[in-house]
């Protein structure tokens, strides 16, 4: 079982789901933040219209946009700090701290992003710009700053929390409260999966692979991604070693669903999976991959 030709590294695979998410995620995040600021524009037109005041369109719309830039580029790093440090019922007690710090990293970034942006903006123009007094300008902002950014992490963990509860989150089936369990505890067949509110199982053999994604390990099954909290060490040893082999030491894979391998400059390569998906093989693994294989990959 082998691949066809040698490739190069390639870059890890995002789960299919993920990708279409992401990008209606990026598009909400950019037409909200750019819609804002062009609100904002307009907002000042009007009062200036009302009051028969000069308008400074080109200065006003530098403002405006440069700090909806700076905050787009700024809520990627929170997506991710939000993937990495998640916020639970068990976890935001000791985490709360991380966020306080970004609060205050928010700030000084964002303040300095957009008057970088301004301060190009305006060169370009030919003329110079000045943001303001260092303690009375900068600490303006920060009120403004720690608002909007204790509003997009709420925002961000609660659209998390919706989407795990709309794709579902898997669950270790737990021993009954009373009499034998109908399946071994220590090594299930099945998966209980919780989605808005019902409970379903999901066998263990439909599971095509598994990828460890910070507390959580997603579990692929049928298209779907189902998070279970556990670590991948303890998930490997709660599975069947004749079914699921490890190549890395963030993934697992149902021997069932591999389809080739492809080997890469290095000794690492490329196991192509039966939905398409490509899961990298540590250099380290492969042979060991190879021989749980049968020696059939040569």
């Amino acid at each position: 079982m082998t691949g066809m030709e040698n490739g190069t590294p390639a870059a890890l695979p995002v789960p299919v789901a993920e990708s279409p998410r992401r990008g209606l995620a990026a598009a909400f995040w950019s037409l909200l933040f750019l819609g804002t600021a062009a609100g904002n524009v307009l907002a000042q037109w009007m009062r200036a219209l009302r009051d028969a005041q000069p308008f400074p369109a080109a200065a006003t719309s530098i403002e405006e946009f440069s700090s909806a830039l700076a905050s787009l580029g700024l809520l990627v790093l929170l997506h991710a700090g939000a993937r990495r440090w998640p916020l639970h019922a068990d976890t935001w007690r000791r985490r709360i701290g991380i966020y306080v710090l970004g609060g205050v990293a928010w700030w000084l970034l964002h303040v300095s992003g957009m008057v970088l942006l301004r301060k190009l903006a305006f060169a370009l123009a030919g003329q110079h710009y000045t943001y303001g007094d260092w303690p009375t300008q900068w600490f303006y902002e920060f009120f403004k700053d720690v608002q909007t950014y204790s509003l997009l992490v709420i925002a961000v963990h609660a659209a998390a929390w919706f989407g795990r509860q709309r794709q579902g989150e898997a669950h270790l089936l737990a021993p009954p409260d009373e009499g034998p369990p109908v399946e071994p505890v220590e090594r299930p067949q099945h998966f209980l999966v919780r989605k808005l509110g019902k409970e379903f199982l999901v066998a263990t053999a439909d599971v095509e692979y598994a990828q460890a994604a910070g507390n959580y390990v997603n579990l692929r099954v049928r298209g779907h991604d189902y998070p279970l909290r556990i670590t991948m060490a303890v998930l490997e040893q709660r599975l069947d070693p004749a079914v699921f082999l490890r190549p890395h030491r963030s993934w697992l894979i149902n021997r069932d669903q591999l389809r080739s391998i492809q080997p890469l400059d290095g000794g690492e390569a490329l196991l192509h999976m039966a939905d398409g998906a490509s899961v990298p093989c540590s250099r380290r693994q492969l042979p060991l991959l190879r021989q749980a294989l049968g020696g059939a990959a040569g």
